[in-house]
């Protein structure tokens, strides 16, 4: 789950990480009010959206107008907030289609020095957190690794204990830190690391990490998702949740216990398990089809799980084809065959479907299907399901 900027350095300033102040705005009196109540001479109006590259990204309605811009009066900040709000601001992440804009949050002005990178994610080789940091603030850290991968210093967190101290230093002193900000690294960093554990993150970014003219380092982005699998955990993260930023479908899925992930090709894929889901994708496209969609129904998926599942790749204006990929093993295959088939009935199908069925009871369940009547193509393996999937096309 991943929730906007201003409600990560919420819970950042409520952790303990040092955060410039800032407003959240939902109009442009809402912009005005916050300059002034800040009180500087600088501040920053900032798009809240579920996507990074705001400074770089520009509305469809305003093309000059970026996601992020600096303003030194009230009224400076009305007139752009009324350009941002309820536009739709395009960005390297948000692909053509944009996201658009309903809440801006407008931040002090700093006296920055220096911006530095910050991420911590999971990594499967080390078996744990990792903090990562880079000289390259603001800039996407993709890059960076691509181009200047020796400006990217890493350190592994123990989960229990943290980040030591030791680490914290060894980090601020690759980056080149002086002596005043190295103190300030000393406690913010380790503070991040325990954030990330404390709160069950599968992703918690500051980009950029800046250090003040006085030494200090702050927060100036926030960057965060959470495990959805621990959420149960953290009750109080729902109120967090914004579900406009989110695939309608991938919401509705959820809802019905499936899990769905939209793609952009034309093959609707439904599949039982999720390494037989990646299987069934790999070999669509090996056989020069795009698949549309991961769906995996689980192993337990019941009549209703199955019609609202096919309800959801049919909604996918871009399908023209579906594959049905299910191997029975807790999940009888005649059991899956009487779900499809009742779905079928209620769905109704207007493009090809081809069934491909391995596992108990698979001869029953290939006789069920042989006997309903119904204009479905039946495959015998995985590699003759694609074949005839993608030549439906």
């Amino acid at each position: 789950m991943k929730i906007h900027e201003y409600q990560g350095k919420a819970l950042f300033a409520k952790a303990g990480v040092p955060v410039p102040r800032g407003i959240v705005a939902k109009t442009p009196a809402d912009a005005a009010r916050a300059f002034e109540e800040l009180g500087g001479k600088l501040a920053v109006v900032k798009s809240q959206i579920h996507a990074g590259g705001r400074g770089k990204g520009r509305f469809k309605e305003h093309p000059d107008q970026p996601g992020v811009v600096l303003v030194r009066s009230a009224d400076e900040a009305r007139q752009h907030a009324e350009r941002m709000l309820g536009s739709t601001l395009v960005t390297i992440q948000t692909g053509d289609e944009g996201k658009r804009v309903d809440v801006l949050y407008v931040e002090e002005g700093l006296d920055i020095a220096r911006e530095l990178y910050l991420g911590v994610v999971v990594d499967r080789g080390a078996g744990g957190p990792v903090l990562m940091v880079s000289s390259e603030g603001g800039m996407e850290i993709e890059e960076v690794a691509k181009h200047t991968p020796e400006k990217i210093f890493r350190e592994p967190v123990d989960a229990a204990w943290g980040l030591h101290p030791f680490q914290a230093r060894r980090l601020a002193y690759r980056l080149g830190l002086d002596a005043e900000a190295v103190k300030s690294a000393e406690k913010f960093l380790p503070q991040v690391c325990r954030f990330f554990v404390d709160n069950d993150c599968s992703l918690t970014e500051i980009n950029p990490l800046v250090v003040t003219g006085d030494g200090k380092l702050l927060a100036l982005d926030a960057k965060i998702s959470f495990d959805d699998n621990a959420l149960y955990r953290h009750p109080e993260f729902k109120e967090l949740r914004d579900l406009s930023e989110e695939n309608e479908s991938e919401v509705r899925a959820a809802a019905a216990g499936l899990s769905y992930v939209k793609l952009e090709g034309n093959i609707g894929c439904l599949v039982n398990g999720a390494g037989l889901a990646m299987s069934t994708m790999d070999i669509i496209k090996l056989h020069g089809g795009e698949p549309a969609n991961f769906l995996d129904v689980g192993g337990g998926a019941n009549v209703d799980q199955v019609t609202e599942a096919f309800r959801i790749i049919l909604d996918d204006k871009n399908v023209r084809a579906v594959l049905v990929n299910i191997f029975g093993g807790i999940m009888k295959c005649d059991t899956i065959v009487e779900a499809l088939l009742d779905a079928y009935e209620k769905v109704g199908f207007n493009i090809p479907l081809v069934v491909r069925l391995e596992g108990t009871n698979v001869e029953k369940a290939r006789k069920l299907l042989g006997e309903s009547g119904r204009d479905i193509i039946t495959a015998t393996d995985l590699t003759d399901a694609a074949k005839k999937v993608v030549a439906t096309l």
